[in-house]
């Protein structure tokens, strides 16, 4: 029988013409513009090159030099890749177009789609978020247009984000510390946690893998300059956080301290975090929500959750700053400048970077007029 049959020559003659993509493993040494030129339109079919992008750049935050959190990363890369399938099978387009060549039409079709679907509004802003990363990488950054410009209201699409109402256990006329005393003696674990989250206004996640021997440094540690000094300790939180974002918590007050000193007296070890050192994280975090439950704190018993800790500190740091009641107690507006730095600490406080993620613990100015009405 001959190596070699006439069939099978125009086979792997045809075979030589598809372009193979090189494999992750051989871009090491290039640029992200060499790898992408090895893959070149026409040649390279589109989902190749998408897959490609991803690989590339989705780690990447639109705006900040920083990484994502693995959830943006798996929600932007799994809505990309339905775009470009719903391009074809939904929009109606024939050929998909390479990533480079993405144009208004293929973003027009697709959102005209999404309205008949009748997504919502902030949905399709989401989408249009995901899709201006894309152009970004591509170096496109005016390819994606501002919702408006594809036929959407501004009031339908903007977050309202302002709290309309005072989650804080104090609002409830809880007794904080009688309740939270009473947990402890239950549970020392779950205990030291509240005790964290009420003072340093930590999320349930942090408090739990909080590790009050290795994270407490001094304020050479933290990198601030010197006029931002507080304190001579700070609490270093970043197991937990949401994307790993590191903050630092001024030990500027006694309940702070204390709240330190009890977490080292119930974790088992030097380098113990706070959960019970038998659980598993997961394990730990089901305890904490059992813990809260058998004890009343749920909106149905109480009328309160545990994360209302995390408003009570927050909104008693700028009311502190301020001197006045926060706009979701029924305050009036502070004068500008003083509620604009009382704003940003409290941002700062929650772990999160711009000022205006306050108003989802403090209320906005419309929180405050609607309570005099």
């Amino acid at each position: 029988m001959p190596t070699h049959t006439q069939s099978s020559r125009p086979r792997h003659a045809a075979m030589s013409l598809v372009h193979q993509p090189r494999r992750r493993q051989d871009w090491n040494g290039l640029s992200a513009a060499e790898i992408l030129a090895l893959n070149p339109p026409g040649k390279t079919a589109p989902l190749v090159v998408l897959a490609i992008l991803i690989d590339l750049f989705n780690k990447q935050h639109t705006v900040r030099h920083k990484e994502v959190s693995f959830k943006t990363r798996q929600e932007r890369a799994n809505f990309l890749r339905r775009f470009y399938r719903d391009l074809k099978h939904k929009a109606g387009f024939a050929t998909l177009p390479d990533p480079r060549n993405l144009g208004q039409r293929h973003i027009r079709a697709m959102v005209a789609l999404w309205q008949q679907e009748q997504l919502a509004p902030a949905t399709i802003q989401t989408y249009l978020s995901f899709l201006r990363a894309l152009a970004l990488w591509l170096g496109k950054p005016g390819l994606v247009r501002k919702p408006h410009h594809y036929g959407l209201q501004r009031d339908d699409y903007e977050r309202h984000e302002a709290a309309d109402h005072d989650r804080s256990w104090s609002a409830q006329h809880v007794n904080i510390d009688e309740l939270i005393e009473k947990i402890a003696a239950y549970d020392a674990h779950v205990g030291a946690a509240l005790r964290l989250m009420r003072a340093l206004g930590v999320r349930r996640k942090e408090a739990i893998m909080f590790r009050p021997h290795q994270c407490v440094v001094p304020f050479e540690a933290t990198g601030f300059s010197p006029e931002k000094r507080k304190a001579e300790w700070y609490g270093r939180i970043k197991a937990g956080s949401k994307g790993g974002r590191e903050r630092f918590v001024a030990l500027d007050t006694p309940e702070r301290l204390a709240a330190i000193d009890h977490a080292r007296q119930v974790a088992a070890t030097r380098d113990a975090h706070i959960g019970h050192p038998a659980l598993d994280l997961k394990q730990a975090m089901r305890r904490f929500d059992y813990v809260m439950d058998k004890f009343g704190i749920t909106k149905k018993q109480l009328g309160v959750t545990a994360h209302g800790l995390r408003h009570e500190v927050l909104i008693n740091q700028f009311e502190t700053l301020t001197g006045a009641a926060a706009p979701v107690r029924g305050g009036t507006k502070p004068p500008a400048e003083i509620d604009r730095i009382a704003r940003q600490d409290v941002a700062e406080l929650a772990g999160h970077g711009r000022k205006r993620a306050s108003t989802a613990y403090l209320g906005g100015t419309a929180a405050a007029r609607g309570r005099k009405a």
